[in-house]
């Protein structure tokens, strides 16, 4: 067995890997904020769908504070546990974005971090799909 048939085999069998540079935004508030009567978080995810950006998370943190030193944290009575939108795409398309975020949010905070991103692809079989 030759090593180029060898490399190829292996090269074959593992999943189709994309790596590229991005930007990666975080914003940071509370649970409790609101955009036109509903969840600050869902109205943000919603917009980035509508330009559509790579991808938004919504993650939920027990506990935190920031700026005000108001600790956010969950209560029988209110709800304002701390979350973070977490949001990556080129820098061009989350420059669209920014402006919009921040006229949607009234305290909190945002920050930016240059990234490489690894897309990782493979079909129900195990063999790789070339990327989208």
């Amino acid at each position: 067995m030759s090593f180029a048939w060898s490399a190829a085999v292996l090269e074959s069998s593992l999943p189709m890997r994309t790596v590229k540079k991005a930007k990666l935004l975080r914003l940071h508030f509370g649970e409790s904020d609101q955009y036109k009567g509903r969840p600050l978080y869902e109205a943000i995810v919603t917009r980035c769908k509508e330009l559509q950006i790579a991808g938004a998370t919504v993650f939920r943190g027990l506990e935190g504070y920031g700026g005000t030193a108001e600790i956010h944290r969950h209560h029988a009575i209110k709800k304002d546990q701390p979350i973070v939108v977490t949001i990556i795409d080129t820098e061009e398309n989350l420059s669209r974005l920014l402006p919009e975020v921040e006229s949607m949010m009234d305290t909190g905070m945002i920050a930016t971090s240059d990234v490489e991103y690894v897309r990782i692809q493979k079909t129900v079989d195990g063999a790789a799909n070339p990327p989208a």
